[in-house]
């Protein structure tokens, strides 16, 4: 069987979600990586040097939602899965092509049990339920964050295809954040603070003690809402789902919204002034105390000893 992936990619280099999506859909068959990109040589370069990758195809055009499904849809005829990130790109165009193919399509799959049963996620994270899929032609989007990443150090070859789509859309502007810190869905560390911080002068706390681990930074919804963190940081059911090797969170009571983002986390660390807080009691290790005093101890013995920064 032959899985048809969309590479997920931004400004103009390969996502390191793209390397977790790979692991995904080798399971199911051999996987043709699926490159669109106004400028898609360096993408499709990177790609090509993934494990499990038989060949990355490439086509160069718009990557708009509409032109994405249209691409998509031209190729879906030669794959027995046509699949993408669970992102804000996949949710966007695989249900596009889902209408365009009058297909029921999978979504947010964090384990394979067979080619046709997949396990998601329902009621907010809160349970799991595993769907068959009867479809001769099965449309999925995979949570990256339940995958480990295959290894680089493969060439598959690189075929250009003629893609003649137009987009009805227009890119009007893209505003983005500037960080050297890791990226939030794909991080082994991930430092999480919630509205307890009180401020955006406390989240920078949070920042350093970020930094001196190598951590990805990450805050709840009402820290958020409060205006001490930018929204891109926001973790749970409405912002991004997590799956690091090791979780900290700071001042978060552990709202069902926010524990539904993390449960792919191995380890969770949970500092709090309340031991019963519902993270607290959930945590593989739990500190009760006030963070403003512990964070800073907590910053000065790590460089004491000269943690080593993991690169994310």
């Amino acid at each position: 069987m032959s899985v048809l992936l969309l590479a997920e990619h931004d400004n103009g280099k390969l996502s390191p979600a793209t390397a977790r999506l790979v692991a995904a859909a080798s399971q199911l068959g051999l996987v043709d990586l699926l490159v669109v990109a106004e400028e898609p040589a360096a993408i499709a370069e990177a790609a090509s040097t993934l494990s499990n990758v038989r060949k990355v195809l490439v086509a160069k055009g718009p990557e708009t939602a509409d032109s994405l499904a249209s691409t998509l849809e031209r190729c879906a005829k030669s794959y027995q899965f046509v699949s993408a990130n669970a992102s804000t790109v996949g949710k966007d165009v695989i249900p596009r092509l889902a209408a365009k193919l009058d297909i029921q399509p999978v979504t947010d799959i964090v384990a394979i049990a067979a080619p046709n049963r997949f396990t998601r996620p329902i009621y907010a994270g809160n349970a799991l339920e595993t769907v068959t899929d009867p479809q001769p032609l099965h449309l999925l989007t995979f949570r990256a964050s339940a995958f480990r990443p295959v290894a680089a150090g493969a060439a598959a070859p690189v075929e250009t295809l003629d893609n003649s789509v137009t987009s009805v859309a227009r890119l009007l502007a893209a505003h983005r954040t500037e960080s050297d810190i890791p990226d939030l869905s794909t991080a082994q560390i991930v430092i999480g603070g919630g509205v307890s911080v009180g401020s955006a002068a406390g989240f920078q706390l949070i920042e350093k003690l970020g930094k001196t681990l190598g951590a990805a930074v990450g805050a709840t919804r009402a820290a958020v809402d409060a205006g001490y963190a930018p929204n891109d940081w926001q973790i749970g059911q409405t912002g991004k789902i997590i799956a690091p090797d090791l979780y900290i969170a700071i001042g978060i009571s552990g709202a069902l919204q926010h524990l539904a983002g993390i449960q792919g986390a191995k380890k969770i660390f949970a500092i709090n002034t309340d031991p019963e807080a519902p993270l607290m009691k959930l945590a593989d290790v739990a500190l009760v105390g006030d963070l403003f005093e512990i964070i800073p101890q907590l910053i000065a013995e790590l460089e004491k000893l000269g943690v080593t920064k993991p690169t994310g």
